[in-house]
């Protein structure tokens, strides 16, 4: 198994690709078992961050600009309103606030801001054009990159927000195709991956993955992989469930920490030049966080994270900096 790691590495270094079926192969390291494989994964897929991605590392923020009350079943979602839970309800933010809060990051040292909200979508009327008004202020009033995070949009929606000023859009898969029902029964995954196609038509970046944790098997989450290769994302932010009481998954015990270290290794190996990103619940992983960074990470969403807690930017910077990263 170790030759076959490092075939794949020199293969992927010399720009080939992993096929599915390698990847299938690199799931059967045991986490117990295979420890030093498993380490050697992680170094490899450090090195093919380092020859495609180099040693920039890259922080967004995002701001929970419209909360609760969302039409969606997702299973996972604190601000369904199919479920009862402790998350805030109110309406879309004013720009004075999203102003605030954007220059607020962008003194700390972040490199985008998201304006996130809660439904289903947008229409191209209506609540996108106060947003439209939100995002022109933000790109008035400060330098940060902007991004958007709004649910279901349509072509012409997602050609409003990018003359407003917005430069990617963020709407995760969250689980492989054939999982998908299992999560959510009020849009299909389909619907998500039109939402991608309209957005990178109006010519958006996209950052897109989705959520380890859900009760998925690990062939769906190298599964989920490939479907963001063939999409051609910008961005795959990473995030690990954190089970929220009231949610039909408050009772879900999160991945192991080094099945998701491995995942995120096979992840770098499938997508070489793509930010991979950490995302929510990636302090459960504790101490072993810092191995991700050496093993395919290259970016991180940081602050806090709609209904639940992340690491400070300060700190985040620190980090990436003391692993050799050059945050900018």
């Amino acid at each position: 198994m170790k030759n076959f790691v490092l075939e794949l590495k020199n293969k992927i270094l010399n720009n080939g690709y992993i096929t599915k079926d390698e990847a299938f192969k690199l799931l059967d390291l045991d986490i117990e078992k295979d420890k030093e494989i498993i380490t050697l994964l992680l170094e490899s897929a450090n090195e093919i961050r380092k020859l495609f991605c180099g040693e920039n590392f890259d922080l967004c923020t995002i701001m929970n600009a419209k909360s609760g009350k969302c039409s969606e079943n997702c299973r996972y979602c604190a601000q369904s309103a199919h479920f009862k839970t402790a998350a805030p309800v109110y309406p879309l933010v004013s720009a004075e606030e999203a102003i605030h809060l954007a220059k607020h990051v962008e003194e700390e040292g972040a490199h985008k801001f998201s304006l996130v909200t809660s439904g289903r979508g947008l229409s191209d009327s209506g609540e996108i054009d106060k947003l439209v008004e939100i995002y022109k202020s933000l790109k008035e009033n400060t330098n940060i990159k902007l991004c958007a995070s709004h649910g279901l949009l349509t072509e012409g929606a997602a050609i409003k927000l990018k003359k407003a000023g917005v430069l990617t859009y963020h709407h995760n898969l969250e689980t492989s195709r054939d999982f998908y029902n299992d999560i959510c029964t009020t849009h299909s995954f389909q619907d998500r991956v039109d939402t991608i196609k309209a957005a990178k038509k109006a010519g958006l970046k996209i950052c897109s993955g989705g959520i380890f944790g859900l009760g998925e098997t690990p062939i769906d989450r190298i599964n989920m992989a490939f479907e963001l290769k063939e999409l051609e994302v910008d961005s795959v932010p990473l995030n690990f469930l954190t089970p929220i009481p009231g949610t039909p998954m408050e009772t879900y015990t999160p991945v192991n920490p080094m099945e998701i270290l491995k995942t995120i290794a096979i992840y770098r190996f499938i997508l070489p030049n793509i930010d991979i990103r950490y995302a929510g619940g990636r302090l459960q992983l504790g101490e072993l966080q810092v191995d991700g960074f050496k093993g395919g990470i290259n970016s991180a969403l940081t602050g806090n994270f709609l209904t639940t807690t992340g690491s400070t930017i300060a700190s985040d910077i620190a980090l990436a900096k003391e692993l050799g990263f050059n945050v900018k």
